[in-house]
């Protein structure tokens, strides 16, 4: 019986006159209810009182040695003298054989199975805002673009929309205020720039051919990407160089079966491409140490910075036109509301397609959204066909095919690789 008392060593043993006293620390061994009143059954007979060093520990009490006992004679445990008791032993039983017995679900069990299907409605519902808010822009940006053919003015309007979006959310605290430095404005400036380039070179591609043409070029991104990463010190396996190749042919056979094939459309596509890649690689380096600003306020203040760039430059390049060009437009639509509404959609909803993108990008995995940004591109594709009623050559059609396709084994090489690197 004796034996199934497991008796741990103590850190310390404090002796009285005419006491010995031994400590177990174990709390499983111990009745809660009689751990307040130990104290009380404490007898007070001893000269000196004995401390308790915790609530996990039990003072058991040995007589001191007797002279008049033999040498053979083994100590005496006095039972009565446990100050705690029951001593409450390990259940013998084996965890097999209660595994059988039904057991009730704890509530973070049930919050937890409850969560999945609310994550993976938000998650739906993120990417379905994505895809319909990017088509929504595109259509509305090439129908403003043909009637008033001044994408430096529509892009600058567009990113005052987003600039007054935030501020708007900031002010109301829908959207939390990011503590800025001038450190952080300092690092801004790289990025900002490369951002300006980007989405002005997309809005001039926009204006010159369809909108499919341009998403079609637009998807050889990961090219550049590689590209320039490489010359940076990044290194990439062969599986990611061999998934470019089918974007660069897809794209090329795209370029020379388009219909509105134009040599303004292409070099801007390409340049947005650049722009969006420089800007991508120098966020990474410039902003590393801003983690503390989340996606949202960081585009946030990445148009406001892109909107300072680009105006004046955009007064510059075709400011003498606007006014002449309005009117041509307004005569040409024969509804200056229906104009501004235009307008004001592309703007409004080039800013709400941005914003889910970053908010989709913290909720999934950089695979992910790869493959839904793939995804994308093939939904405002189809989508700009249907509805500009685009002519588009068999040729054509399987260019665009294989460079979406480069696109996705690009993704999915990529992140094989993260992978790879995190586990080593």
């Amino acid at each position: 019986m004796l034996a199934l008392i497991n008796l741990l060593p103590c850190s310390a043993v404090t002796f009285s006159q005419s006491y010995r006293s031994y400590f177990i620390n174990d709390a499983s061994f111990l009745s809660p209810q009689l751990l307040s009143k130990r104290q009380n059954l404490i007898p007070q007979s001893s000269s000196k009182p004995l401390k308790l060093r915790s609530n996990h520990e039990i003072a058991i009490r040995f007589p001191s040695k007797s002279t008049s006992r033999t040498p053979y004679s083994a100590p005496k445990i006095n039972f009565a003298e446990i100050y705690v008791c029951p001593i409450q032993f390990p259940s013998l039983i084996p965890k097999s054989a209660t595994s059988d017995v039904p057991q009730e679900s704890s509530p973070d069990a049930e919050s937890q199975a409850t969560k999945k299907p609310d994550k993976r409605l938000k998650l739906a519902l993120v990417f379905g805002l994505w895809y319909l808010q990017n088509v929504i822009f595109n259509i509305y940006n090439k129908k403003a673009l043909n009637i008033f053919p001044f994408p430096w003015l529509l892009a600058s309007f567009q990113l005052f929309v987003g600039s007054v979006w935030m501020l708007f959310l900031w002010s109301f605290k829908l959207q939390p205020c990011p503590k800025i430095s001038k450190s952080f404005i300092v690092a801004l400036l790289g990025p900002a720039l490369f951002h300006t380039i980007g989405h002005i070179s997309a809005c001039v591609s926009f204006s010159k051919v369809a909108v499919s043409f341009t998403h079609v070029i637009k998807s050889s991104e990961p090219v550049f990407s590689v590209i320039f990463s490489t010359f940076l010190g990044d290194s990439y396996p062969l599986t990611v160089w061999l998934s470019i190749i089918p974007i660069v042919l897809g794209c090329s056979l795209a370029a020379i079966t388009e219909v509105s094939f134009n040599f303004q459309g292409l070099s801007g596509a390409l340049i947005s491409n650049v722009g969006f890649v420089l800007r991508n690689i120098y966020s990474k380096k410039s902003l590393q140490s801003f983690k503390e600003v989340d996606g949202l306020n960081l585009y946030g203040w990445i148009s406001i910075v892109s909107l300072i760039y680009l105006f004046p430059v955009a007064i510059f390049v075709e400011g003498s036109q606007w006014l002449q060009g309005y009117h041509r437009a307004v005569e040409a639509i024969g509804k200056p509301m229906t104009f501004y509404i235009w307008v004001l959609l592309s703007g409004v909803f080039y800013h709400l397609y941005n914003q889910s993108s970053y908010q989709a990008l913290d909720e999934i995995s950089p695979l992910t959204f790869s493959v839904g940004n793939t995804m994308k591109r093939v939904v405002v594709i189809v989508s700009s066909v249907i509805v500009f009623r685009n002519a588009v050559r068999p040729l054509n059609a399987l260019g665009t095919a294989i460079a979406v396709l480069g696109t996705f084994l690009y993704s999915q090489a990529t992140a094989a690789q993260k992978l790879k690197k995190t586990t080593n």
